[in-house]
């Protein structure tokens, strides 16, 4: 059964008026053309069709052990994720029973299968651990971050990601010398300095050089160190970044008694000058992509100090603010969001999205993130789907709202 969008459609490309058309049994695009279509499902002209939205860095929290599934399960991101916009994501394998070799990756890949939308699992790297028999992305800790999958010093690390040679592999980049060093400062951004980010992106990027890895450094927050992704990407490093919404819109600044608990996060907020550097480096293509970095704790872990934030729930919500007030084109948003997150996953979809996601294109999934970008909407609790049940956009104007979302040719909503 065919269907057919019309209305404003931007990809990472251009922006034109058009129409897509769609099977539904498939899931998959069978054209796009440029006139608008009567017999189409019109968008207002206050709306825009991008590809579907991919956050490449959650952590969903489930895993075999059941332990963090009070925190959030695979049904609760998935549920997070749509109200956010978003239609697929991939999940950190930093739980009580880390995904690190063939049978526990399976394990957890099984608990995925009862998601709505695709879910790719990254593979932990840990001391001792091995690659897997089969293509998958992997995570390394180069310090102590949540759970038990990380490296205490530099040698150690180096010692088994030889053993990964090529692979796709994201790093974490915080010196675990320098954080043992000043884990005695008062306050979380102090036992945490920009300094860890910046020593520990040097040995990444000798490590991705070294060893012929697919590189990607996780959310990005200093931008000494952003220098140095940029220089490393020019003599021919094969290196991309993430950056977090948080990153881009608060700072130190912005941090009081009240609210510092809730923006505890790893790597901490950093200072005005660092953050828009990440605004500049979104603007200057030297930032691949938007990824939250969804890590969902209770409200009473909160309070106790847990470092995380929620905030897969905001994403599209967020994209309105990035174009309409920090002025981000929105063909660069359509790169960030969909286009290189769905490069991302590509060699890990299944072979019912086609030709991939992130692309509006004749073969690809019939995946679209569609925003309203002129009826704003206040950002409330009530309007969380994550188990967390808390966001640090609450009671925030975002200046505009997600009209409507589609997964495989499918109108979706989240349950």
């Amino acid at each position: 059964m065919m269907e057919k969008i019309a209305g404003k459609i931007v990809t990472h490309e251009r922006e034109f008026l058009g129409t897509i058309e769609f099977d539904v049994t498939t899931g998959l695009i069978t054209n796009v053309k440029e006139n608008l279509d009567p017999n189409a499902r019109r968008f207002s002209d206050d709306c825009v069709i991008f590809p579907g939205f991919g956050d490449i860095h959650i952590h969903a929290r489930e895993d075999v052990s059941e332990k963090h599934t009070y925190k959030e399960d695979f049904l609760s991101a998935s549920a997070a994720a749509i109200n956010g916009g978003v239609i697929h994501v991939a999940d950190m394998p930093n739980n009580p029973v880390p995904p690190i070799d063939d049978e526990s990756y399976s394990a957890k890949q099984a608990l995925t299968k009862k998601a709505p939308i695709h879910i790719t699992l990254y593979a932990g790297i840990g001391p001792h651990t091995k690659p897997l028999t089969k293509k998958v992305p992997y995570k390394v800790f180069m310090g102590p971050s949540i759970g038990e999958l990380f490296f205490h010093d530099n040698p150690s690390l180096e010692e088994v990601i030889k053993h990964y040679h090529g692979q796709d592999v994201s790093f974490h980049c915080e010196d675990p010398e320098i954080l043992i060093a000043n884990q005695d400062k008062p306050t979380h951004e102090t036992r945490r300095p920009k300094e860890a980010e910046t020593i520990a992106t040097d040995f990444a990027l000798y490590l991705i050089e070294k060893y012929n890895l697919k590189g990607k450094l996780c959310h990005y927050s200093t931008k000494d160190g952003l220098s140095k992704i940029v220089s490393a990407k020019k003599r021919g490093v094969n290196v991309t970044c993430e950056v977090t919404p948080t990153h881009l819109m608060f700072d130190t600044e912005m941090l009081t008694e009240t609210n510092h608990k809730w923006f505890q996060m790893n790597p901490p907020l950093r200072g005005r000058e660092d953050r828009e550097a990440m605004v500049k480096g979104i603007l200057d293509g030297h930032i691949d992509y938007l990824a939250t970095d969804h890590a969902p704790h209770s409200i009473e872990e909160k309070q106790k100090g847990t470092s995380g934030i929620s905030q897969l729930d905001t994403y599209g919500l967020f994209v309105t603010y990035m174009i309409l007030k920090l002025n981000i084109p929105m063909t660069l948003i359509a790169k960030i969001c969909s286009k290189n997150p769905g490069e991302f996953v590509a060699p890990y979809l299944p072979k019912h999205f086609g030709k991939g996601v992130g692309i509006i294109n004749e073969g690809y999934a019939a995946n679209f993130s569609i925003l309203n970008l002129k009826k704003p909407v206040e950002f409330k609790k009530s309007m969380i789907k994550s188990k967390s049940g808390w966001s640090p956009f609450e009671g925030f104007q975002f200046p505009g709202s997600i009209e409507a979302v589609y997964y495989l040719g499918k109108e979706i909503h989240a349950k």
